[in-house]
């Protein structure tokens, strides 16, 4: 007896059922995330009794048809599972299904499960063991590759449940094969990510991108956002070139979808949340931009350091990684690094915004600081202090870190003060609007970067002190005196910021991430109290004991957490060298004095 036409009419009508449910179940309440998906479980449940007992009970004409059913209502059960976080029963539908479907798997209308229970299994195992979800997703890709050769168009799961299907709709088929592909390429990358090969995690994600792009299965804010995050790691490998192609393909369709935002004509609340999330990731995107040209100058900065005589020659680091010498073994190929770019977009335009060189002059890192300064005003604009505060401080951050980075390549002594004056503005402006107890670790680090800043200009100010023949006046005297006490002035804010309890006392260990820089702070307000320019004794004599009391508190606290030691090696000797000249001085000036 044959499989009864009913059977198959309640199957589809069950299947859609469970689609409906498990696309609703993305707006379960809070309270019950999941009700939406056990509706669907039950639904499952029902049709793998129904397909189980036509196995037992009938002869079945179409072996192939049913295989590829019930599989599909494993691979459900599986996924489910895996949803509602039970991932043993998760995996044990999906073994199920392949136990199955194993003799199949390249056939039209069992290929569609296959791919996606690879996927599952990826999913599944990416957690626990990412080398036993990539062997899984390499599975998908061989069956991908060996399947697309057949030229024999795939059978969607929806249509494998259909009892009137007759392979029409070949081209949705087709692009539905590709999507789930999409998908396999998508884990691998986060899979290569896993397993620290980064390199090989970026190629993935490109071509996950590239098959976006070539298919138009996207969403315009999401393919910009991704393409920006991508051209992070890869600036961060000296890929500027790669990194400005992804930035610049973020933007081209972040303006595209920008023209298609302002084509609605109904303006309702729907639209407002559209553009609500375009100025974001706007503002997002352009800190991307921002990000690129900071590192882009530091690199620099770096390279020049590096490599002082005949850079050029002896320099063999560059900014394009298709130019990469790889290894025997490297994961990925030359040509892996070649076709990291987007062929079908015109980027020309965003592109010529700034070089992926590196830089050598100072015209060229002006104008790269231009264009940085740009995308962080645009950043800025969205990114308040009223309305996204931590946001808003981090943005502040990079446009003090622009100047410095400007500041390397400016060779004049008043123009390198000028920057970092326009620092400490930019910094003491916005010290002054927030509030230590909720921003208590952006205070720290701005009071550390202003008394460094200071600490900056002084040195500029005192060597060009030493240089002058003329005797110096009394208002050069004071300026070096103020930009001194200015910066004891932070770096003791830094310090008592880590004060605790209603006595506030400093603890007997400081929090790892800060230790180096608390001691460095100590030993900067010891060497800063040497530097006053007075000629009272008494001053001289208070300055030389606190500067004795600082270089002795941070003994004291490498003796007590003797780990810290090996943070400051240089200055630990200083500082015991100090310790044991200061005495002899101070008694000195009391001898003066009296």
């Amino acid at each position: 007896m044959t499989v009864s036409k009913e059977i198959f009419v309640d199957l589809d009508e069950k299947f859609n059922k469970v689609l409906k449910l498990l696309e609703d179940s993305k707006y379960d309440p809070e309270n019950q995330p999941y009700v939406s998906k056990y509706a669907a479980r039950e639904t499952l449940l029902s049709m793998k009794a129904s397909l189980e007992n036509v196995i037992r009970t009938q002869s079945v004409s179409d072996k192939i048809k049913i295989t590829a059913m019930l599989g599909s209502v494993y691979l459900y059960l599986g996924i489910v599972s895996i949803d509602t976080e039970e991932l043993q029963s998760g995996e044990e539908y999906l073994i199920k299904c392949q136990d199955l479907i194993k003799e199949y798997t390249q056939e039209a209308q069992v290929v569609m499960v296959s791919l996606n229970m690879y996927n599952q299994f990826g999913i599944l195992w990416s957690q626990r063991d990412p080398e036993k979800s990539k062997t899984y997703l390499e599975e998908a890709e061989k069956l991908y590759t060996i399947y697309k050769k057949s030229n024999v168009p795939p059978v969607d799961i929806v249509d494998v449940f259909n009892p009137n299907f007759e392979g029409n709709n070949v081209e949705m088929a087709w692009k539905n094969f590709e999507k789930v592909y999409t998908f396999t390429l998508y884990y691998l990358a986060q899979i290569y990510g896993a397993l620290k090969d980064a390199l090989k995690s970026a190629v993935y994600c490109h071509i996950t991108l590239q098959r976006q792009l070539d298919s138009g299965d996207y969403e315009s804010i999401d393919w910009a956002l991704n393409a920006a995050t991508l051209s992070q790691f890869l600036m961060e490998q000296n890929g500027f070139k790669q990194a400005r192609h992804h930035l610049a393909a973020s933007s081209y369709i972040l303006d595209q979808y920008a023209k298609t935002l302002d084509a609605i004509t109904e303006r309702n609340e729907a639209f407002d949340a559209k553009m609500e999330v375009f100025k974001h990731r706007s503002a997002d995107i352009a800190r991307c931009w921002a990000k690129y040209g900071l590192l882009l100058l530091s690199k620099s900065k770096e390279r020049l350091l590096n490599h002082t005589d005949d850079i050029d020659k002896h320099c063999t680091i560059s900014s394009d990684l298709s130019t990469l010498t790889l290894d025997s073994d490297a994961s990925v190929t030359t040509a892996d690094l070649q076709n990291l770019q987007f062929t079908s977009l015109d980027l020309t335009h965003y592109e010529n915004q700034i070089t992926y060189k590196f830089i050598l002059t100072i015209q060229d890192a002006r104008h790269v600081f231009l264009n940085i300064q740009n995308w962080l005003q645009k950043a800025e604009a969205y990114y308040t202090l009223e309305t996204l505060a931590s946001d808003h401080l981090e943005i502040v951050q990079d446009k003090s870190q622009m100047y410095l980075n400007l500041l390397f390549f400016e060779e004049n002594p008043e123009n390198q003060s000028k920057l970092h004056k326009r620092r400490i503005d930019l910094l003491e402006n916005i010290i002054k609007k927030v509030n230590p107890q909720y921003y208590l670790q952006y205070c720290r680090q701005i009071w550390y970067e202003l008394a460094q800043t200071y600490s900056d200009i002084l040195n500029i100010k005192s060597d060009k002190l030493r240089e002058s023949k003329d005797r110096p006046s009394p208002h050069i005297l004071a300026k070096i005196n103020h930009l001194i006490e200015r910066s004891i002035y932070n770096f003791t804010c830094f310090i008592d910021s880590f004060k605790e309890g209603t006595k506030q006392e400093l603890p007997e260990k400081i929090p790892s991430d800060f230790e180096k820089a608390f001691l460095q702070a100590y030993f900067h307000i010891a060497a800063l109290n040497s530097r006053f320019i007075t000629l009272d004794k008494n001053v001289q004599l208070q300055n030389v004991e606190s500067s004795f009391n600082m270089y002795n508190k941070v003994l004291d606290y490498c003796k007590t957490n003797e780990k810290a030691a090996e943070l400051i090696p240089m200055e630990l000797s200083i500082c015991k060298e100090m310790v044991t000249l200061l005495p002899v001085k101070i008694t000195k000036i009391r001898q003066e004095i009296s």
